[in-house]
């Protein structure tokens, strides 16, 4: 089979490897969409293990079932996660299902940007979910970061009303923003420095969108009736992105760190002042398989609709240039590759 094998963001290379051999209580998947993810090409975390085949936003096809697996049959259309969490650690019961340790040493066989893959039999226990008839392969691929999303403004408790701030539109950014307006939230408003992107924003529901290289706490007060924003969230890892986030938060509000910085960077907190204003910082990163069920419904539902941010359908062979429209943030939002898409 085909596989796009990566060893650093410019170098991405077409190559062959057998096709994967199941062994019982595993599924051979049939790969029909795989989205590029921003960590992905997150280079500096993404090479120290390279050469390797990435892509973690799968939907696709199940074309094998290995001996003991009677929940699902070939022909099911799936959404696979990558990373399952065992649900009996001391952080699974207590709702911390991604730090668990499980989770972050499980995976696919070899990864999304491949032609199959094989799915190992924990995955195949607890984290394949069947797309409903309303969800094509292409909304399959959302599946993953909506969770991601879901989770994440889960925790932060967004409700209702609440003003919420999202600092970078590229494609989490605008999840945030197709999710929070489906959960009722008050104004939305968005930055980023690509006016692309601040146009697509627009398009998908800001009530405001903002240069990212002015001064955010003072247009977002221009915007929301002299206030700052209820929720914060950091869409984007470059460390002014996150002192921009410290400074445009309201008082008793959440500052919600949803994307990584760089390596080693430490952010200076004004400590004081968010005791006494009872402001809240908290991280999200990645879901668990409640968020994942929960994203299923959102789009069966049509509560979100992605389809209209993808802006390049790529053949396998097409990789390396999404992982340069990726890496790049510029005029490209969703970027997804489709192994078996006819060149």
């Amino acid at each position: 089979m085909r596989v796009a094998m990566y060893y650093n963001n410019k170098d991405v290379r077409l190559e062959e490897s057998p096709v994967p051999q199941i062994g019982p209580g595993e599924l051979l998947l049939k790969v029909h969409a795989s989205g590029v993810c921003g960590r992905d090409v997150m280079e500096w975390y993404r090479i120290r293990k390279a050469p390797l085949v990435l892509g973690h936003e799968v939907a696709g096809e199940i074309v094998e079932v290995g001996e003991g697996v009677d929940r699902y049959k070939v022909g099911d259309r799936v959404f696979v996660s990558h990373h399952i969490p065992c649900n009996t650690c001391h952080y699974c019961l207590n709702g911390h299902h991604t730090v668990c340790e499980t989770l972050h040493t499980t995976n696919f066989d070899p990864g999304g940007f491949a032609e199959y893959l094989r799915v190992p039999p924990l995955n195949t226990d607890r984290g394949v979910f069947l797309l409903p008839d309303e969800v094509s392969f292409e909304t399959g691929s959302f599946i993953e970061p909506l969770a991601c999303v879901v989770r994440a403004q889960r925790l932060a408790r967004l409700r209702p009303g609440q003003t919420v701030l999202i600092l970078g539109s590229g494609i989490s950014g605008l999840l945030h923003l197709l999710l929070a307006r489906s959960l009722g939230a008050g104004r939305i408003i968005t930055t980023d420095v690509h006016k692309y992107r601040l146009e697509a924003a627009k398009r998908f529901g800001a009530d405001a969108t903002i240069d990212a290289r002015q001064d955010i706490a003072a247009r977002v007060r221009e915007h929301n009736d002299g206030r700052l924003a209820d929720l914060v969230i950091t869409c984007a890892g470059a460390l002014p992105v996150f002192e921009q986030a410290l400074r445009s938060v309201d008082r008793g509000g959440t500052v919600l760190f949803f994307a990584p910085t760089d390596e080693g960077v430490n952010l200076p907190v004004p400590v004081n002042d968010f005791w006494r204003n009872g402001i809240t910082l908290m991280p999200s990163y990645g879901n668990s398989p409640l968020d994942a069920v929960q994203a299923i419904e959102l789009l069966r539902a049509g509560r979100v609709r992605p389809d209209d941010l993808i802006t390049h359908r790529l053949g396998l062979e097409e990789t390396g240039k999404a992982f340069q429209l990726v890496s790049e943030a510029g005029a490209s939002l969703k970027v997804i590759i489709e192994p078996h898409r006819a060149s």
